[in-house]
């Protein structure tokens, strides 16, 4: 009993041991935080990546991709049995996107891919990433009416109201334009008379709306804008826009096009001899995961009308051809297993097919964070580390101040381990206090950190997330009990060590020279 009264009363009497308290507190509140915010990052950054990628991706790199597609889910099924619960197929290939804008030409490369919109949001979370709240339920190609974004209040107006007003503007200006050119050369208006009615004639009536391809056999005077569309395609939003400051210092977007816009893309065909294909399409949606990656480099379109802008269906079989396949597993299903398994069936010696997971594909990402997570964890636990050696020091001047103390202890008939327990147990007592006060701390920063970066904000004037570059409204922070655990127990199993050194000389002392000591 007397250690521990020893022990609180040398806690409470030396302020030194203040300083290693807060030391010990610090560096726990600080990994706690830390710690947080990374598992945070790290599990939404695992969240959009999964989400946009399925669990196992067969890509084929043939030029003319993967025949018969049903026939190879078919071989899936009987390698991976009941750990497949969802499939879909889908073609990829490089594209060149051009967008008309005040007459510029604004061009990007994108990978674009077809895919079917029945089957894509089994495998992946491709809904739930659409601008448009119907197509995040069921993504369609066709135009909406409008209903756009209707939590963002920058988003401009788009849908079928926004082309009619466009197309109606456009052509009241081209008339004003011709009107004008009239007036200053009358010959050109008496040429136009006597060559057949304007290109502004009877407008089509069309009802509903109708998908329009372009082909030779269709004359674009055909086309009524007002009332149809091209195929449809959904842009990724950074392929179709820019962030920046406005004067006012203002977070604004720049759109260069909208739903309800018409876009070109230009990309080869599946045949040997390849030739590009240039394409028109309608802006039917936009696509935002928040990663950069994909939003700045993704389009989608329909997969039969890609596969037959590509000529990837046998024109004697009618066989279409796709270059991906995409597996959903079910929940606890062995990822590597699985791949495995369909690497042994379709070995890449017989088929050019390339068999990965999703964390295959984001291998070097992931394991970038991972090390940058780990590299943090050992930089912050040399501050628990500092507090350490300040609590040798601090044990070592307690040994000495208190070497008469020893010995009358040990003359009373304390033993050895008696006087090093009192130590070891003072040193117990100020890592569980500095861990304790650090825990609490930490877990009040992380539950008020989107505030607390607010009014660092307003202190320094300085965004603590650039909204330009990160795409997050909060900082995320996920708390796991486990980390909880191990920095506590870190940070006390420090503070007792520190102490063994200096609880080892108290035990060592001869009780006679003890009480001789001036």
């Amino acid at each position: 009993m007397y250690r521990w009264l020893l022990c609180f009363r040398y806690l409470r009497t030396r302020y030194i041991a203040l300083a290693s308290i807060i030391s010990v507190t610090l560096g726990v509140a600080t990994l706690i935080v830390v710690n947080s915010v990374m598992a945070g990052f790290s599990a939404e950054m695992h969240e959009r990546l999964h989400g946009l990628a399925s669990d196992i991706l067969i890509e084929c790199h043939a030029s003319g991709g993967m025949p018969d597609p049903e026939g190879h889910l078919e071989e899936i099924m009987k390698v991976c049995g009941d750990d497949v619960v969802g499939s879909s197929a889908s073609v990829h290939v490089p594209a060149m996107l051009g967008i008309d804008f005040n007459g510029q030409l604004i061009t990007r490369h994108v990978n674009f891919v077809g895919l079917d919109p029945k089957t894509y949001d089994d495998v992946s979370h491709f809904g739930r990433y659409l601008l448009h709240p119907e197509n995040q339920s069921q993504v369609s190609f066709q135009l909406r009416e409008d209903g756009f974004a209707p939590n963002r209040e920058q988003f401009p107006s788009s849908g079928w109201g926004y082309r009619r007003a466009r197309v109606a503007y456009e052509r009241a200006l081209a008339e004003e334009q011709a009107r004008i050119d009239a007036l200053r050369n009358p010959a050109s208006s008496i040429t136009a008379e006597t060559t057949g009615p304007s290109e502004t004639g009877p407008s089509l009536t069309i009802s509903p709306p109708q998908i329009f391809e372009q082909n030779n056999e269709v004359a674009a005077s055909e086309f009524d804008p007002a009332v149809e569309q091209f195929p449809g395609i959904i842009l990724g939003i950074s392929t179709s826009s820019s962030r920046m400051r406005d004067e006012d210092n203002n977070v604004r977007d720049h759109y260069y096009c909208r739903p309800g816009d018409d876009v070109r893309m230009m990309f080869p065909n599946a045949s040997d001899n390849a030739k590009v294909v240039n394409q028109k399409f309608t802006v039917v949606d936009m696509y935002e995961s928040g990663m950069s990656e994909y939003d700045s480099t993704f389009a989608f379109c329909r997969l039969d009308q890609l596969q037959e802008f590509r000529g990837m269906i046998d024109p004697a079989s009618q066989v279409r051809s796709v270059t991906t396949i995409q597996l959903k597993l079910a929940a606890g299903a062995d990822l590597n297993a699985v791949r495995d398994a369909l690497r042994r069936r379709f070995p890449p010696n017989v088929y050019a097919y390339n068999i990965q997971t999703w964390r295959d594909m984001q291998g070097p990402l992931l394991a970038a964070v991972k090390l940058e997570t780990t590299i943090l964890n050992i930089l912050l636990f040399l501050i628990i580390a500092v507090a350490g050696f300040g609590i040798l020091a601090t044990f070592f001047m307690i040994v000495v101040e208190k070497t008469r103390d020893i010995g009358t202890l040990k003359a009373l008939g304390a033993s050895g381990g008696g006087v090093m327990s009192i130590f070891l147990s003072y040193g117990l007592l100020l890592g569980f206090v500095g861990s304790g006060a650090g825990l609490i701390g930490g877990l009040v920063f992380v539950d008020h950190i989107n505030e607390i970066a607010t009014l660092i904000e307003k202190i320094t004037g300085q965004e603590v997330f650039d909204p330009t570059v990160y795409y997050f409204t909060e900082i995320p922070t996920i708390i796991h009990p486990f980390t909880l655990v191990w920095v506590m127990a870190g940070a006390v199993g420090i503070a007792i060590f520190a102490s063994v050194l200096p609880a080892l000389r108290a035990a060592r002392m001869h009780p006679v020279k003890a009480l001789r000591f001036e």
